[in-house]
């Protein structure tokens, strides 16, 4: 067993759990989305995405690109909760935290994305 590519199908497949335990729920009642669950999908993607770098085959440059959606989508929705619960005079209302889930959701289809990426490759691996 190859250590490097438990760590890596870990923190790959950790994201997606991670991002899609923050989506469910009722898309516009934040006490169905905990702010800390989206800190740490924002790591462990930030995570994978790193362990991602190096690799140098079709494969890796797609896994790599899912990985660079997912963070963007997440880092996305942390500044409109930033924004709703700092700046903003309507707080963190029902809209503001529709877009939060919708741009977290967005995360979980690149983070999918990746995960059949990851099993397709594991497939096609040959001995």
């Amino acid at each position: 067993m190859n250590l490097e590519k438990v760590v890596f199908g870990f923190f790959i497949i950790l994201a997606l759990t991670l991002n899609f335990g923050f989506v469910l729920g009722e898309i516009d009642n934040p006490a169905h989305h905990n702010v800390w669950e989206l800190f740490a999908a924002i790591v462990v993607n930030l995570v994978a995405t790193v362990l991602k770098f190096g690799d140098r085959t079709q494969t890796g440059a797609l896994l790599l690109a899912t990985s660079l959606v997912a963070v963007l989508q997440l880092l996305a929705a942390a500044l409109v909760w930033g924004y709703a619960i700092n700046i903003s005079e309507a707080g963190l209302n029902p809209m503001m935290m529709s877009s939060i889930v919708s741009l977290a959701a967005g995360a979980v289809v690149a983070n999918v994305i990746s995960v059949v990426l990851l099993i397709a490759d594991t497939v096609n691996l040959r001995r």
